[in-house]
């Protein structure tokens, strides 16, 4: 995914002007997280991807997409203003940590930053995209709380290690898992991303907490399963 842009089934992305590209964490995100309701926020959107994404999986809804990055948000104006959803979504300069909303959401998805070394890559918007020095999650999470709806559901991929430190966070601001899915890069190797979803309501266990994903399979293509949730976007 290392062109200046990425034709996905419905829309194109262009990328070249955004410090984050398109990448499988965000197809994943798109994807499989929860797009129910009439207002849905993609935090840190930064290419627009995952708030079209939504936008194709829930046609009625508003979908608004906010990033620090003015220059990613350009880029994602020109893609949603390309796309077949330009009527309902927006994307906006915005610092999540100061926005504040009349009306609450019922979605909310973020591919949040998680990179939390010392040293910072080179680039400034690259090193705001990647390290989460830029968004601590524990204000990411309790701004998520402020924001979204009673009913609502909150979304996000993060590395697996990351986890604990997540459904704590998530548990001290009355937010609890309801879903999560481990992505495996194959089956023989240990996930290296997990996709959460977490609600204001605490549900009873169900098959639908625990899943599993292999993106590769036996040989070297992608998977059967991988293929099921990407089929309405992948070409």
């Amino acid at each position: 995914m290392s062109n200046d842009f990425f034709h996905f089934k419905q829309f194109c992305i262009r990328h070249d002007r955004c410090a984050m590209k398109v990448g499988t964490d965000g197809v994943l995100l798109g994807a499989w997280g929860s797009v129910e309701g009439k207002r849905i926020l993609d935090i840190g959107t930064g290419t627009g991807l995952i708030a079209l994404m939504a936008a194709q999986r829930n046609p009625d809804a508003e979908v608004l997409g906010i990033d620090v990055d003015a220059e990613a948000v350009a880029q994602a104006r020109e893609n949603v203003a390309e796309s077949p959803f330009s009527s309902n979504v927006e994307c906006a300069v915005q610092d999540v940590l100061t926005f504040e909303t009349a009306e609450p959401f019922d979605a909310i998805l973020c591919n949040p930053p998680f990179f939390t070394e010392d040293t910072l890559p080179d680039d400034n918007s690259r090193a705001l995209a990647r390290n989460n020095k830029s968004l601590p999650f524990s204000l990411l999470i309790r701004k998520v709380t402020t924001l979204l709806a009673e009913e609502g559901k909150f979304s996000l991929i993060v590395p697996t290690g990351l986890v604990p430190e997540i459904v704590g966070l998530c548990l001290e601001s009355s937010l609890h898992l309801i879903r999560r899915c481990e992505v495996h890069t194959t089956a023989c190797k240990p996930p290296r991303r997990i996709l959460l979803t977490f609600s204001k309501h605490a549900q009873s266990a169900s098959d639908e907490l625990h899943q599993r994903l292999c993106l590769v399979a036996d040989d070297g293509t992608r998977s059967q399963e991988y293929q099921n949730l990407t089929k309405d976007f992948y070409l």
